[in-house]
């Protein structure tokens, strides 16, 4: 079963750094650029994935091909494609060993999802990064950074 109870998907991206994007676009109008540009905010690290822009830059980062390309850890891997090319991503996520596979709004795939699933993965469905992680109030990783740079332990306090 995806995950769907809030605390699930805090712990989920209060432990992620690192967000592979799948279907990525170099176009500000789109949806994966503006959720990009939101988790880069945030403190994530956001790898680009988009065969069609391969070699491009986009926020800064290199557009890879494939997941496989990559070569470093991925926490999750979300998801902007079709739900029927939702399938061919999650076989991706799978054998770079990504922890979790995150579907966007509109992408509900329930054979991807059983198979990331049963392959070890979690996975959230239908939902947005963008929408959760302030409805959720998961603080920056910037807070957090910065306050272990200047001696402290934990997670700032407000």
């Amino acid at each position: 079963m995806p995950l769907t109870r809030d605390e699930d998907i805090v712990r989920l991206l209060t432990n992620a750094r690192t967000i592979a994007v799948v279907g990525a676009s170099d176009r500000p109008s789109r949806p994966s650029y503006g959720v990009m540009k939101f988790l880069q905010d945030w403190g994530y690290r956001v790898i680009p994935v988009n065969p069609q822009i391969t070699g491009e830059h986009v926020l800064g980062e290199f557009v890879w091909r494939e997941l496989a390309q990559i070569g470093v850890p991925i926490d999750i891997v979300d998801i902007f494609r079709r739900p029927e090319a939702a399938a061919e991503a999650v076989e991706q996520a799978i054998f770079v060993g990504a922890k979790a596979v995150w579907m966007q709004i509109g992408v509900i795939n329930e054979e991807a999802a059983a198979k990331a699933e049963a392959a070890g993965l979690e996975v959230v469905m239908d939902r947005c990064p963008k929408i959760e992680i302030p409805r959720l109030g998961i603080p920056s990783r910037h807070r957090e950074r910065d306050h272990a740079e200047h001696g402290g332990g934990g997670v700032v306090q407000d």
